[in-house]
């Protein structure tokens, strides 16, 4: 399981990676200021996101807020030497999952990371179903009426972003970091992704399940749903 840890201290974020990955179930990656942080939490494989308040660029306030409203919900633990009250009311409203103030036991912050994913998963399922197309997020195989479809690891990848946002749309610029992170790709190369998904998944079908928002990026959703 993939964890984000935003963070600027190094002695807390050593620590917390070194105590998670020693567990031998967590892979945690680091970013050090509130920019890349956002850019990074704007991941579907994301398990959860840890993150302080008090950031260079962009405050976790803000990040929380940003990824909440790009309707990912990926479990969310503010960690910081914030301890007022108004602050933890703050944090919870825009998004945030749980809140931990600094000091901390290292073995407190364990157990509310181990909650906080098992939760998520009991919420989520693993099996995502939009009409008659089912994908199933643990064996990443994926079915159209019943039938298996053939996709690659990138058109696997897309679908399930779309599929984790059913009925909201995500951003062309989103959609490129979460499949193709820092690669330099060519500027039609999202289109051509989706061109190839609406072949194996749209093309017999009366009422499409993938659909462009102009001016935007794209977006799947239920045939019913208008």
């Amino acid at each position: 399981m993939k964890i984000l840890l935003i963070e600027d201290d190094r002695a807390i974020s050593d620590l917390i990676k070194r105590g998670l990955e020693d567990d031998g179930n967590y892979k945690v990656i680091v970013a050090e200021e509130g920019n890349s942080g956002l850019e990074m939490a704007l991941d579907d494989d994301l398990s959860l996101i840890i993150m302080d308040i008090m950031l260079p660029n962009m405050s976790g306030f803000d990040i929380c807020r940003q990824v909440r409203s790009e309707g990912l919900m990926t479990p969310i633990l503010m960690l910081t030497a914030k301890d007022g009250m108004d602050d933890m009311i703050k944090g919870f409203e825009i998004g945030a999952d749980d809140y931990l103030t600094k000091p901390f036991h290292f073995d407190e912050l364990f157990a509310r990371v181990k909650a906080l994913i098992r939760r998520d998963c009991l919420l989520r399922g693993n099996v995502i179903t939009i009409d008659d197309l089912e994908i199933d997020t643990n064996s990443r195989i994926v079915k159209l009426a019943g039938k298996k479809l053939n996709l690659g690891s990138r058109e696997y990848t897309l679908l399930e972003a779309l599929a984790r946002n059913e009925g909201r749309p995500i951003s062309r610029e989103t959609i490129q970091y979460k499949i193709w992170n820092n690669e330099d790709i060519m500027s039609n190369t999202v289109d051509v992704y989706i061109r190839m998904l609406r072949k194996k998944i749209d093309d017999n079908r009366p009422k499409k399940l993938i659909h462009t928002v102009y001016g935007f990026g794209y977006m799947i959703k239920k045939s019913d749903k208008k």
